[in-house]
């Protein structure tokens, strides 16, 4: 530990650079959560999402990721084995966030959606048993994170495919679909004003000190829905029932109604993310500056500086910049052939599941989620509308993710240890 102390700038400057390399995985790969169904059905260019998804992730991340975070993500680590052994912790966090960030940068150039809270858990996972010992995991998070594998996309999956029957029977196969959609109109807005301010609410503001119960959260959120549906309602009635064609989608009256609200699902599902997810970057990283600054002590959560927010909201942007375009095909156009309506039941049925989750307690991933309600869209329609060869690769890619995080962490951890010790 020594060592580590009297080089703190030197460790600090790597820790950073390993902080910010797990961002920029996070904004390649699963940024494409929020957009990637938008950019695939047309309600919006590749440039419009990544502008767009930009501002409100790195908002969600910078203005919202929390002034405190834990110090071990997901409490899989037992905190007081780790305290007694600082010096593994900083080795181990380091390797895990490069670890988790070399995964993300190999699954976003293969276009695979994969859970970067996965990725950091099996990191984080693996450096602790080759550094403290398999007892000092605690194996019955990591099993209910392996859960989440079936829990998410099963529960959003089932979501999306009422919801798009819904649009389907109240609309689509109306003899005047464009009427249904004016006349059932307030019904959907409302859902999406209620869920969005919900998701926002209960994941998007929760690290800046708003403790709201779940019943005044459900109030606003009611509050929030009734407003956004009588201005929503009286703006899109004014859509014209117009059709043009954009990339091989029809778009008329209906499908314009669908883009725009799936537009605004998009953007509150990336500030959500953008305001949870950076924390799978910035809270190692908080964790090795806090036993640089305290000596040596490692405590339960670690105070948030400014600086390391900016970093990770940085790091989400440049990785979507960059990279991002690849997951987002595989979202919005691999999976299923999408349209606004199908985009807008899959990505309402994503933000619903949040909101179950964090009201029940269940352990989902945001990615997971999303790529389970693209499919309940597209079982909706049929089976032969799913390209399964896609699926299969997705379902590989997210359970070699544990397993591969936690390997190049355990490589990782010898290599600094061996460097800086």
């Amino acid at each position: 530990m020594e060592f580590l102390l009297d080089n703190a700038t030197l460790v600090l400057i790597i820790a950073g650079g390993c902080g910010f390399f797990m961002a920029w995985g996070i904004g390649a790969n699963d940024v494409a959560n929020a957009m990637g169904t938008s950019v695939g059905a047309k309600a919006l260019t590749l440039k419009q999402a990544v502008f767009l998804a930009c501002i409100f992730e790195f908002a969600g991340a910078y203005l919202a990721g929390g002034e405190v975070t834990k110090t071990i993500r997901k409490g899989i680590v037992d905190v007081e084995i780790m305290a007694a052994n600082p010096d593994t912790m900083v080795y181990g966090m380091m390797a895990a966030l490069l670890a988790a960030g070399c995964w993300l940068l190999i699954a976003s150039a293969k276009g695979w959606p994969v859970s970067t809270t996965h990725s950091i858990v099996g990191s984080i996972v693996g450096f602790t048993v080759v550094g403290l010992g398999a007892d000092a995991v605690e194996w019955t998070k990591v099993g209910s994170i392996v859960a989440s594998w079936v829990v998410s996309p099963l529960l959003s999956g089932t979501i999306a495919f009422m919801l798009f029957k819904s649009v389907q029977k109240l609309i689509l196969q109306k003899d005047a679909p464009f009427e249904a959609a004016r006349r059932f109109l307030p019904l959907y807005v409302f859902l999406v004003g209620f869920i969005i301010a919900l998701v926002t609410l209960l994941k998007g503001l929760k690290h800046v000190g708003l403790d709201l119960t779940p019943g005044e959260a459900t109030a606003y959120a009611v509050i929030t829905g009734l407003i956004v549906t009588v201005i929503g309602t009286y703006f899109l009635r004014r859509i014209p029932n117009e059709t043009e064609d954009r990339g091989g989608i029809e778009f008329n009256g209906v499908e314009r109604i669908c883009g725009v609200l799936m537009i605004f699902t998009a953007c509150g599902m990336a500030f959500a993310h953008g305001s949870n997810d950076v924390a799978n970057a910035v809270g190692p990283l908080a964790a090795v500056v806090g036993v640089l600054e305290n000596a040596g002590q490692v405590a339960a959560k670690s105070t948030m500086p400014p600086w390391i927010l900016l970093l990770g909201a940085a790091g989400i942007v440049c990785g979507l910049s960059m990279l991002g375009a690849r997951v987002m095909a595989t979202i919005g156009e691999k999976i299923t052939h999408l349209t606004p309506s199908r985009g807008f039941s899959a990505e309402l049925a994503a933000a619903g599941t949040v909101v179950i989750a964090s009201g029940s307690g269940l352990p989902i991933s945001t990615t997971h989620t999303l790529v389970g309600a693209v499919l309940g869209v597209g079982l909706a329609q049929s089976i032969d509308s799913l390209d399964l060869k896609v699926v299969r690769d997705i379902v590989i890619s997210w359970v070699v993710t544990l397993p591969a995080g936690a390997g190049l962490a355990i490589t990782f951890f010898y290599g600094f240890r061996a460097i800086l010790s």
